[in-house]
């Protein structure tokens, strides 16, 4: 399930995709915040020192499915129970594809395995486009796709769905 966006396909790629570079995103939620995490500051990387969400390359052959498991188990050592795809979006250069699923591990059991810090993003931070790093004590920007993805994530209504569900 997946929003439209201008740049979206849910169909085969083209030969004119293949050239792309493909990355997996998730948007992992608990109790109204989004877990984030604050890039490394190295220059070599896209959005250094930014808030993004984890995820990373897919590998040759890999599924985005397979990819976004395997992303979130190397950078965090978690992996949440059920990730449901959002939306995919390309651009020339990168097809990201965004899943979500809820958090359901206290913050304090994730490992910090790639970045300079993790910390629950409130819909105010998301909406003002930057956050507190508690680690370094210095605000950083949010990456401008993740908070676009994030803005259409809330406007979706998902979260508040499957939080109902869980409820029930």
């Amino acid at each position: 399930m997946g929003l439209p966006s201008p740049n979206s396909s849910s169909a085969s790629p083209s030969p004119s995709d293949t050239a792309l570079v493909e990355v997996t995103l998730a948007i992992l939620y608990r109790d109204g915040q989004f877990l984030m995490q604050l890039r490394d500051d190295f220059p070599h990387i896209i959005y250094p020192g930014i808030w993004g969400f984890f995820g990373g390359h897919i590998e040759p052959g890999e599924s985005a499915d397979v990819g976004v498991r395997r992303e979130l188990m190397e950078e965090l050592g978690y992996v949440p129970p059920a990730l449901n795809l959002f939306y995919d979006a390309a651009d020339e250069k990168v097809r990201r594809y965004y899943y979500y699923g809820a958090l359901t591990v206290p913050i304090e059991d994730l490992a910090l395995n790639e970045g300079q810090d993790l910390a629950l993003c409130s819909v105010a931070e998301i909406q003002a486009g930057e956050k507190l790093s508690p680690k370094l004590g210095e605000v950083r920007s949010i990456g401008r796709p993740h908070r676009e993805a994030l803005l259409a994530f809330i406007k979706s209504g998902l979260m508040d769905n499957a939080d109902s569900a869980a409820e029930g």
